[in-house]
């Protein structure tokens, strides 16, 4: 008899929580109902919290960048990514990981700089280090990068380029470029939808059917030659930030 009630409760318990949530269903917002969906879907959350990273990245790369992404040094053209160590050529272990001493030679066969590591020398890796002076977002002066080394150190982590530009600050710098076009294209098209959808829909007849016809066009046209005749019809003259709202 015992066992019969303790049933019947749990079931009376069960049918009263799903009657709640399905009224909860009915009286949510659309915003609310479309977070329910969304953190139900384990990989968009992993890709939301992923792009959440990249935008933080990118919105402070100065700061995260370890050099000026427009900086050269001709003694490390074409140097290798340096690696990180925790533990030194004699096996001694340091809590603090470290960079050993770069150094280049020119190959006089090959004609190729060739780099070796100098492991008596060692550069602690540092965070919140003083390096290349910039503005944070052209407003704020300051000098501080996330890591760096010792004054007279390296740490390319991705290597360097033909001017012997770090990699990885121009990929950080760069990436700001490559992520604000995905929002301000979403930004513009999102207006223009809503506004030549309203106009669309508000006068209807030959401007709505003339409307369609023409983005229906625009649409069918492959998007890779569209953008090259666009680069190819802007003006030489104009200049980087003209070039990228265009």
């Amino acid at each position: 008899m015992a066992e019969e009630i303790t049933q019947t409760a749990g079931e009376a318990a069960l049918e009263a929580a799903e009657n709640e949530a399905a009224e909860s269903v009915y009286v949510a917002s659309q915003w609310q109902l479309v977070w329910w969906r969304f953190r139900k879907h384990k990989l968009a959350l992993i890709s939301a919290g992923i792009l959440i990273v990249l935008y933080i990245v990118v919105l402070f790369a100065e700061f995260f960048a370890p050099y000026d992404a427009t900086a050269s040094d001709k003694r490390f053209i074409y140097a290798p990514p340096q690696r990180v160590h925790f533990r030194d050529a004699e096996g001694n272990f340091s809590l603090r990981p470290f960079t050993y001493a770069l150094t280049g030679e020119l190959n006089m066969e090959t004609l190729r700089v060739e780099y070796t590591y100098d492991t008596s020398v060692k550069f602690p890796v540092r965070f919140f280090v003083h390096g290349t002076p910039y503005k944070l977002w052209g407003l704020i002066e300051t000098d501080v990068h996330l890591i760096g080394t010792d004054e007279g150190g390296t740490i390319f982590l991705l290597g360097t380029d033909k001017q012997g530009r770090d990699m990885l600050s121009r990929l950080i710098v760069g990436g700001r470029i490559s992520l604000s076009v995905g929002l301000l294209g979403i930004a513009i098209s999102f207006v223009l939808g809503i506004l030549l959808g309203g106009l669309s829909g508000y006068y209807g007849g030959v401007f709505d059917v003339t409307l369609q016809r023409v983005i229906e066009f625009m649409r069918s046209v492959p998007t890779l030659p569209l953008w090259m005749g666009l680069s190819a019809a802007l003006p030489p003259t104009w200049t980087v930030v003209q070039t990228y709202f265009a």
